[in-house]
């Protein structure tokens, strides 16, 4: 009896004891489920008060540590095959020598590196002999500096109105920030820098006075409202290029708040900080920088979008801009044959606008800036860089296959790409080889016109391929069929050489350009 009553207690203990720990773990996981809700509601804890003129990232750091972190990251990104950082940003001239020969007479001849992350971005260009020997535009700082407060300075100034660090701080005034774009861009890069270094790029947490600290490289608030954090599109020069491309009737299905302000009676100006998706912001704030334009000082910083965003609707409205002093529209005179040619930038959102992941509805952001889990919240991560070095974040998200897979597509991709690049520069390279033949046998600048025409040709679609950061991954058939029609015009180019005949001492009729 007493056995059976000692047993019967243990089980009663043991029961006690489980049912206790079952408490407790239930107990513990509604703590730890409110604990996360409560971390989701409340992302971020600020910290600090940060404004319009906050161009330094830091401050914003102490109230958004996680991003700021992964921001930092892009100053030690391991290289990559196509892009990427490096300690020291290899030489693009020294790995394909026929670089120098396509950019004669333009700064990259002298000094063109790989890319390196946002966080070097301002620093490398100021470095670069493209800025310390010659003379550059500062609309070269559109892109690469946190320029907006300092645009907002200028065109209140211009427009009459005091521009104090209050003014500055309290609201985005994008009337200021086109006045000050359109003031400054056509002016020098030491000009505009100084500019730059004058302009508060924040205020003293303790005494609230502006803080001078000089310029820096593209930051939080160039994508971010200070006051909401919802991202936003702040360059000018974008803001302009998708309202020319919005009022064009290139169909672009792949921007569906465009197609629907063109659906509604396109009432105004297309504005995409009020009309478009955030999906399609997940790219705008990408596109304000990755794209092509014309940066130099004979005219002010243009997106050439008005006809759409393929290779030859750029191209078609190049070829039909006058600048203000009345001559073609050019970037540069080619050293070797004199002939005036266009300068690709670096045409990804373009290349990208193309492509099956722009239809398919994929972002920008959702392959460079993947979305993570940081505790209980869902961040976009900060540590902006390629794919190939987060493919589990990046890719497989929606490609169900293996990393090596994923790799040995976009390394296929990546190298029939770059042999195509190559054997398009050979053609470029003979083709200017039977132009200068032909100029020194005594051509004509009547028999050249038809040549100048097809060598800009060329070049112009070898350089928005080789310029364009993605080595056709962003659309592979689109970078394909560019490369192709570059090869196709420096052929005719050399073949209108050899119809000259000036060797003979007769010169026939240089047949019209092939469009």
């Amino acid at each position: 009896m007493a056995s059976d009553q000692k047993s019967g207690f243990s089980w009663l203990l043991l029961l006690t004891f489980i049912t206790g720990a079952a408490t407790f773990a239930v107990v513990a996981l509604l703590v730890n489920i409110f604990e996360r809700k409560q971390e989701a509601r409340a992302p971020f804890t600020k910290v600090v008060e940060v404004s319009e003129v906050s161009s330094d990232p830091e401050p914003w750091g102490l109230n958004f540590p996680q991003q700021y972190e992964d921001y930092l990251k892009t100053v030690n990104d391991p290289y990559t095959d196509f892009g990427g950082n490096h300690a020291l940003p290899p030489s693009k001239l020294e790995e394909s020598p026929w670089l120098k020969r396509l950019f004669a007479g333009y700064a990259f001849s002298i000094d063109y590196r790989e890319a390196r992350g946002h966080a070097h971005m301002l620093a490398d260009q100021e470095v670069t002999k493209r800025v310390t020997d010659v003379q550059q535009s500062g609309a070269c700082m559109h892109c690469h500096a946190s320029i907006i407060p300092t645009y907002r300075r200028i065109g209140l100034e211009t427009m009459g109105e005091e521009a104090t660090v209050d003014k500055l701080a309290e609201d985005f005034r994008m009337d200021a920030v086109l006045a000050g774009f359109k003031e400054v861009s056509q002016k020098k890069y030491e000009e505009v820098h100084a500019e730059v270094e004058k302009t508060p790029d924040g205020m003293d947490p303790e005494s609230g006075d502006p803080h001078i600290g000089g310029a820096h490289p593209v930051s939080c608030v160039d994508c971010h409202d200070p006051k909401t954090m919802q991202i936003r599109v702040t360059r000018p020069g974008f803001v302009l290029g998708i309202d020319k491309l919005a009022k064009s009737d290139e169909p672009v299905p792949h921007l569906p708040s465009v197609e629907q302000w063109r659906k509604d009676g396109r009432q105004g100006d297309y504005d995409p900080n009020t009309m478009a998706t955030r999906q399609e912001m997940r790219s705008f704030v990408c596109g304000q920088c990755h794209v092509e334009y014309y940066c130099a000082n004979k005219m002010t910083l243009t997106f050439p979008w008005s006809n759409g965003l393929k290779m030859e609707q750029l191209e078609a409205e190049w070829d039909t801009t006058t600048f203000p002093d009345g001559d073609d529209f050019y970037d540069y005179v080619h050293k070797e044959t004199g002939t005036k040619v266009y300068k690709a930038q670096h045409p990804e959102f373009e290349l990208w606008s193309q492509g099956i992941h722009a239809r398919s509805g994929v972002s920008c952001s959702d392959c460079h800036m993947p979305y993570e889990k940081v505790g209980a919240t869902k961040v976009s991560s900060h540590w902006v860089r390629s794919p190939m070095m987060n493919i589990n974040k990046a890719c497989q998200t929606c490609h169900k296959i293996p990393e090596e897979e994923i790799k040995a597509r976009v390394d296929t991709i990546q190298d029939r790409t770059k042999a195509l690049i190559e054997r398009a520069a050979a053609a470029m390279t003979e083709m200017l080889d039977a132009i200068i033949a032909v100029q020194k046998a005594g051509a004509s600048e009547e028999q050249l016109a038809p040549i100048r025409k097809l060598q800009r040709k060329a070049m112009w679609r070898l350089d928005y391929i080789a310029s364009e950061n993605s080595k056709g991954f962003h659309a592979r058939q689109e970078a394909a069929r560019i490369l192709g029609e570059s090869i196709d015009y420096s052929r005719q180019a050399i073949a209108a050489c050899w119809k000259l005949k000036l060797d003979e001492g007769s010169a026939e009729e240089t047949p019209a350009v092939e469009e």
